[in-house]
């Protein structure tokens, strides 16, 4: 029989170095995840995937309901009013797309849950992720040119390229601003 260490021992230390966020908290997510029903969380984690960007825009998973007699479980989909008709054609693609994620035909029905866009706690975070910034337009040559003739007399070259950045934002901003009135 093993023997447990004493309360006071320190934990052993990982031979491997640093582990991932996700490997650590993987226990907990577990947890939570099947308290509302999934054995999975990757249906959670990955539903865009899963479900596709159309689908996934309109709705995402709330929880997973097990039957008494064990055949098939009926997985309920949190969506809007609005978009509830058009994601209601589209469940058969959705259920054999979820199946094919458990490797089984785990989920029997899909029944579709509405509310208000923004549901009933507002402050709490999406699934989805943000969009992806575009880079910012390159400022006129009129206006590099006169950035750069007003950082000009600087001797530090690290002060001067802040200076001139500084100028172009600054030329920038007036330029767009002029013509709109208070």
């Amino acid at each position: 029989m093993a023997q447990k260490p004493a309360p006071n021992t320190p934990p052993e230390r990982r031979a491997r170095g640093f582990v991932a966020a996700a490997q650590l908290m993987a226990p907990q997510i577990r947890t939570a995840g099947e308290a509302r029903g999934f054995a999975v969380a990757r249906l959670l984690t990955h539903w865009a995937e899963i479900a596709g960007e159309d689908i996934a825009a309109l709705c995402r998973p709330v929880k997973i309901g097990y039957g008494k007699g064990g055949l098939g479980a009926t997985l309920c989909v949190l969506t809007t009013g609005a978009a509830a008709p058009l994601l209601q054609m589209q469940l058969p693609q959705l259920r054999e797309r979820v199946n094919a994620c458990y490797g089984y035909n785990a989920i029997a029905r899909i029944t579709l849950t509405q509310t208000a866009p923004t549901g009933f706690a507002e402050g709490q975070a999406e699934f989805a992720h943000a969009p992806k910034r575009s880079a910012p337009p390159a400022p006129a040559p009129d206006i590099s040119a006169k950035a750069a003739a007003t950082a000009a007399v600087v001797q530090d070259a690290e002060l001067r390229t802040a200076l001139e950045r500084l100028a172009r934002n600054v030329l920038s901003k007036a330029g767009k601003s002029e013509g709109k009135s208070i």
